[in-house]
């Protein structure tokens, strides 16, 4: 069992990519579609899965070895979310073990948002697409705010739209990010292993709360 939260914890935030949904395979098929239209080998699954909570521009780098400063990075990222936006559901799944975690939080009333630097129209559309856009609680995405995480300001805007003060609000991601985020906005904090974290990611060193082998382990630390 893990150890107690310091205070009781009544409302949970999520990262979107690798850590409520695995949309590796929709974001994969959309970086080897790029690839093919600038005649470039397509990737294996397993090389792209550990950038994807990078987003575009993690995809971009791996692919194209081009930074956002780079010439070509917003035509690789223009087209690269074209692409993606067309297929945005085709494989997306929440991670197995999540709908019982959901479940959960909703019969005990417990508010769930999430908090994601994916633009809106794309949050949107996959929540939509999974039929989650009614259950979520706040939703806040990469364009709500000015900042994005690190920055704790889209974490903090989540706590006002759901009237909850940080302390008792567990941030639950798979990158750096998420844990600096989550800890800077004053909340506990907790990584998702299960997500896309890569041989060269050491999570405790990120200073989180606990961590989670899978989603189910969501429910013993909120009991």
């Amino acid at each position: 069992m893990p150890d107690r939260f310091t205070v009781s914890i009544d409302t949970v935030l999520f990262d979107l990519d690798g850590t409520l949904v695995d949309t590796a395979p929709d974001m994969g098929y959309a970086l080897n579609a790029l690839l093919r239209e600038y005649e470039r080998e397509p990737l294996a699954a397993a090389a792209i899965r550990p950038y994807v909570s990078h987003g575009a521009r993690g995809l971009i780098f791996l692919g194209f070895g081009e930074e956002p400063e780079g010439e070509r990075f917003e035509e690789y990222r223009s087209r690269f979310l074209a692409l993606y936006e067309k297929r945005i559901c085709a494989d997306s799944r929440l991670f197995e073990g999540m709908n019982g975690v959901i479940d959960y939080l909703d019969e005990r009333k417990m508010p769930w948002g999430i908090v994601t630097n994916k633009p809106h129209y794309l949050t949107q559309a996959l929540l939509e697409e999974l039929n989650l856009h009614h259950r979520v609680a706040s939703v806040v995405s990469g364009d709500t705010v000015a900042e994005r995480k690190p920055h704790p300001a889209p974490l903090l805007h989540a706590c006002r739209q759901l009237q909850r003060a940080p302390e008792v609000c567990v941030y639950i991601g798979d990158a750096q990010r998420d844990i600096e985020a989550g800890t800077r906005a004053g909340m506990a904090t907790l990584v998702a292993l299960f997500g896309y974290l890569n041989e060269l990611d050491k999570p405790l060193e990120w200073g989180p709360t606990g961590l989670l082998e899978r989603p189910a382990d969501i429910i013993d630390w909120v009991a």
